[in-house]
């Protein structure tokens, strides 16, 4: 038996992130695990350019997410003005938005791209530890969870929660029976949103006793907050009824 931390996200809006090149911002439509670990870093009051402590709590931990909902996608028509940075000696830097609007209005370039959301996702999310000593115990995240140091959001600042996270601590053979047992509390909200089973289940542990029906790549693995540098994980998936 294992200890699984066990919450469920819900929001309006949520973008979860994929590889963007050029101007088009795509989103998955599950959580990213560096999402995840982001949130938990902000609920435990660790800043962004702390990269040790962030490191070490996306290293302790196994991560899996199940797709209640995954919502409808929206992409936003996105639009902004940024003046030009310089180069070499002539860089620029600018302390607020208001100091790069100040600049003449000649110098202003308008910056377009396509960003896209999932409205009205359902999300349950579950951690295990890796080792009998991770650096936050189950109990102490879930605590932080409910009294974030941070405010915590799905993906994007612009994309808050709109529901309690309602941490829950349950002991289980794999994650697909800790999902089984675990009551959330669910919201009358939430129960109002069309959820069907069998749900989607992605996890990354290749030693959780489940059958996966494949694998796939995702490059969300943190490797340099500072830098913004990802790696490549395997995530496996499978279709799991929880009224077994």
């Amino acid at each position: 038996m294992k200890d699984y931390l066990i919450f469920r996200l819900y929001g309006p809006m949520a973008s979860w992130g994929d590889i963007a090149v050029g101007q088009h911002r795509p989103t998955y439509d599950h959580p990213s695990k560096s999402a995840i670990f982001g949130l938990l870093a902000a609920a435990l009051g660790i800043r962004r350019d702390e990269e040790e402590r962030l490191l070490e709590l996306s290293n302790a931990y196994s991560y899996g997410t199940l797709i209640n909902s995954a919502g409808k996608l929206l992409r936003d028509y996105h639009t902004s003005q940024v003046p030009s940075a310089g180069t070499g000696r002539n860089r620029k830097t600018f302390a607020t938005r208001k100091d790069e609007l100040a600049v003449p209005k000649d110098e202003l370039n308008t910056v377009l791209s396509t960003r896209d959301y999932y409205c009205d996702g359902v999300y349950t999310v579950i951690l295990s530890c890796k080792t009998d000593t991770p650096p936050y115990s189950l109990e102490m995240l879930a605590s932080n969870l409910k009294e974030p140091s941070f405010c915590l959001y799905l993906g994007r600042k612009s994309c808050p929660l709109a529901l309690p996270i309602n941490p829950k601590i349950v002991s289980a053979a794999n994650m697909k029976e800790a999902l089984q047992n675990v009551d959330l509390d669910e919201d009358g909200l939430v129960r109002k949103i069309e959820m069907k089973s069998p749900y989607r289940l992605y996890w990354d542990n290749p030693e959780e006793s489940m059958t996966f029906e494949h694998t796939t790549s995702r490059y969300d693995q943190l490797l340099s907050r500072k830098r913004w540098q990802f790696s490549k994980r395997n995530e496996y998936y499978a279709m799991v009824s929880l009224e077994e």
